[in-house]
């Protein structure tokens, strides 16, 4: 009998790639036959470059955390670490708690970026992309990245979630950020009732807006329950999809967003300044919240 937290052990590296690699080319073909915008800078350039950063992080991640996130959910199962391997929790309730509750948490994460100005100049990194494609949803910058592992494994020591929770996280988490931050076209419908359970490409493009109340909102990544518990719910943009800015003010250069040389440095230009992420009020003509 094979023992299924060995094997996921085994094969945790192999079983990301492969969802991810699947997932990734559904949704670029599925951008390529119905994309739900027109886009901007030159596709070879943002891909190779988005995927290129995608790579170095990889890289980054297995050399710091060799076991990642499933790793440490194994030495905590074995320690006794965390509330669910204190008490007595059926598997299959264990499992389903662990995700939403894990998801929570990059929920307050995401909010805690957007709030904290030093940590805003990493997470800009991701916001600075002048299109919004199926690579944008990998998009971050290797310190932001370094710290979200730090976050998980907290998390992971305080829950102590089982091994297979863990990797079904990591694979949801991963296949919803390509799927809604695709460049694809959804009936309208369906996304109304979608977006019931999953954060889907119209609710979460919203978050890419250049304008700061729309960036301030919709901050899920998979489960779209917190934002309308939080009241950081928005249903559309503004200008509609096809019409609204995607990025920064004042980031619009493509030798800064597009390339991997700028993605990097990104955190270190320009002064420190406040992100207001109360701000829910918008006015025309009025500056972003941005650094100056």
């Amino acid at each position: 009998m094979i023992d299924i937290n060995e094997f996921i052990m085994s094969n945790e590296a192999v079983i990301r790639l492969s969802f991810f690699l699947s997932i990734f080319v559904v949704m670029a073909t599925w951008e390529f036959i119905a994309p739900r915008r027109v886009l901007t800078v030159s596709k070879i350039v943002r891909w190779t470059n988005n995927l290129g950063l995608v790579f170095l992080n990889t890289i980054i991640l297995r050399l710091l955390f060799p076991a990642a996130a499933v790793g440490m959910a194994a030495f905590a199962s074995e320690q006794g670490w965390g509330l669910l391997n204190y008490y007595d929790v059926p598997a299959m309730l264990a499992v389903i708690v662990s995700v939403v509750v894990m998801d929570f948490i990059i929920y307050l994460q995401h909010v805690m970026v957007h709030a904290i100005p030093v940590l805003w100049r990493l997470h800009r990194v991701h916001h600075a992309d002048l299109d919004y494609d199926v690579t944008t949803g990998a998009r971050f910058h290797p310190i932001e990245i370094i710290l979200s592992m730090l976050i998980k494994f907290t998390t992971i020591v305080l829950l102590g979630p089982p091994v297979v929770a863990v990797v079904i996280f990591e694979v949801v988490l991963n296949a919803t950020a390509m799927f809604n931050h695709s460049n694809v076209r959804l009936n309208l419908v369906v996304d109304k009732w979608l977006r019931l359970l999953v954060v889907t490409p119209d609710m979460h493009r919203v978050h890419h807006s250049v304008e700061d109340d729309e960036t301030n909102s919709n901050f899920g990544f998979s489960l779209p329950w917190w934002d309308r518990l939080f009241g950081t719910y928005r249903d559309q943009p503004r200008g509609g999809h096809e019409n609204m800015t995607i990025g920064i003010r004042t980031f619009r250069e493509p030798k800064m967003t597009s390339w991997l040389s700028g993605m990097l440095v990104m955190p270190f230009v320009g002064k420190m300044s406040g992100y207001a992420i109360n701000r829910r009020e918008w006015k025309q003509g009025e500056g972003s919240m941005e650094d100056e």
